[in-house]
């Protein structure tokens, strides 16, 4: 951050110093609300949590060199008291904006790939000068500033990822850092439940655009008509990315290798490019056009964008990364938050990934959909239930419509024979399939030599297992007892089900 002496930090948050702090103490380090990340110089921001309280952290943060504490109360450290910290962080974050006037700020939103569109379009503006980003998934109103405060003299851009779980939270982290450029990504049904529809988080996003200046860009997703209807609340020029004809930042020709990894010819006014991605998925197509478009925007040439997209890997933890373990299963660990439109391009993903193994999946009911939640849910089971997998872990609780679902498509599956199938000793289409548990010589459905030939997934009459387990922990466990050489597993559920920690357990070979 720029350095700043105790006094103007309480004249920027109207706060009142305290606990014999010095008014000409200087704060240099890092501004953190976690005292484990305090380092000399820093200062530290006391939030009072659901289950924790930073306070009780002041005289720790203190110790281990922070300057002083922003506080709401007297703590038995130096501090700022201020009625807010939250509030306050946020003021001090918008002065240190104020006094940047050389860098260009450009918000990310929409309801999936925020953060690795942000990933990719920070990767871009750093071939043109020194770029602040969040660390993983910084976009809420405590992650924002922190983000922003980690600039200095030095920095040319700030690529900042915006989230919204109401209508005008965008709006307010646009107040802190006013952006020259909005990119839109998406509207899906994150948050749905929050929101009451798709048109009320439309409003919300939308929020990103209305608040750029006249001579500022929109970034807006053409084949997403919610987004392409933004057009029309914003006074900036407005540019459009996508597959079809009426986008001028564009991708023609999108093949997808054998390992889910996707390549297309990047179209722009000013020419073409190839690029062959490196990230997993058919959808970080959208990702890279939109990174694409606010690069090309900001003056790259096209075969240097190109060429920074072909190099790029996830930089973001727990988002699509993909892991061989040593005895060749793949473990795809997608496990950082879940929404149906995730879900759908995880699991479009995962089928091409694992084509011709026995696939596996661990997911979670999903949340935040309000009166929709059941439904989305049960679709979410049906498309679980229908993807051919030898086996699937429903972990965490709600998971009722899920398994409901999953249940269903999986009996639908294995009902329908495929094309030329004959069964055993070539029993005839109409045999009966298998759902109960295995009893006593009874194989379970989905293990090796059953299914398919020469696929090793789930065929006629044999649908795919399905338990339901209590946690991540019990998720791996599951896992253990069903996962051979050659395998591939997907792990991805909501934030709150902590799913990482099935990869992590999966990963390292046993529970602990």
């Amino acid at each position: 951050m720029i350095p700043l002496p105790l006094a103007r930090i309480a004249e920027i948050t109207s706060g009142a110093l305290s606990g014999m702090a010095d008014p000409r103490a200087v704060v240099r380090g890092p501004v953190v609300i976690d005292s484990r990340a305090v380092e000399p110089g820093s200062l530290f921001v006391a939030i009072k949590g659901a289950r924790v309280d930073g306070h009780d952290y002041a005289a720790h943060a203190i110790r281990a060199g922070a300057v002083a504490v922003l506080a709401a109360r007297p703590v038995e450290a130096p501090a700022v008291i201020v009625p807010d910290t939250a509030a306050a962080l946020a003021e001090l974050a918008a002065a240190q904006v104020r006094t940047l006037s050389n860098v260009t700020v450009i918000g990310v939103t929409g309801s999936a790939g925020k953060t690795s569109t942000k990933d990719l379009l920070a990767r871009l503006t750093a071939r043109i000068g020194a770029t602040i980003a969040p660390q993983g998934s910084f976009n809420n109103e405590l992650g924002h500033p922190l983000t922003v405060l980690r600039a200095d003299l030095d920095t040319r851009f700030m690529v900042l990822e915006l989230a919204a779980r109401n209508i005008g939270h965008i709006k307010e982290l646009t107040r802190i850092a006013p952006p020259q450029i909005g990119v839109v990504l998406n509207v899906g049904t994150a948050h749905l439940g929050v929101f009451g529809g798709k048109e009320a988080i439309a409003k919300a996003k939308g929020e990103l655009v209305e608040s750029l200046p006249r001579s500022g860009v929109a970034v807006l997703n053409a084949d997403d008509p919610l987004v392409r209807g933004m057009a029309t609340r914003t006074e900036a020029r407005v540019t459009f990315y996508g597959r079809g004809e009426s986008a001028s930042i564009r991708a023609e020709g999108v093949v997808v290798d054998a390992r889910g990894r996707a390549s297309f010819t990047l179209r722009t006014p000013s020419g073409a490019a190839h690029v062959s991605l490196q990230l997993y998925g058919e959808h970080a197509v959208e990702n890279a056009l939109a990174a694409a478009a606010a690069g090309y925007e900001l003056g790259l040439p096209v075969a240097t964008i190109a060429e920074e997209l072909s190099e790029a890997t996830p930089r973001s933890r727990w988002r699509m990364e993909v892991t061989e373990r040593a005895d060749g299963v793949t473990v795809v660990n997608d496990a950082y938050n879940a929404n149906p439109d995730s879900m759908k391009a995880a699991f479009s993903a995962f089928e091409v990934l694992g084509r011709g193994r026995r696939r596996f999946a661990v997911i979670a009911a999903l949340r935040e959909l309000g009166e929709e939640g059941p439904a989305l849910n049960a679709e979410l089971g049906r498309l679980a239930g229908g993807a051919g997998l030898a086996g699937l872990v429903v972990a965490g609780p709600d998971a009722e419509p899920v398994l409901a679902g999953a249940h269903a498509a999986a009996q639908a599956s294995a009902a329908q024979p495929p094309a030329g199938w004959q069964g055993p000793d070539g029993a005839p289409p109409g045999a009966p399939a298998y759902h109960g548990q295995p009893g006593p010589g009874q194989p379970a459905y989905g293990q090796p030599g059953q299914g398919q030939p020469g696929h090793g997934q789930p065929g006629y009459g044999q649908p795919t297992r399905i338990v339901h387990v209590p946690d991540a922990e019990a998720a791996a466990r599951e896992l253990a007892a069903w996962l051979r050489p050659g395998d591939a597993v997907l792990i991805k559920g909501p934030r709150a089900m902590g799913l990482e920690r099935t990869a992590e357990l999966v990963l390292g070979g046993a529970t602990q």
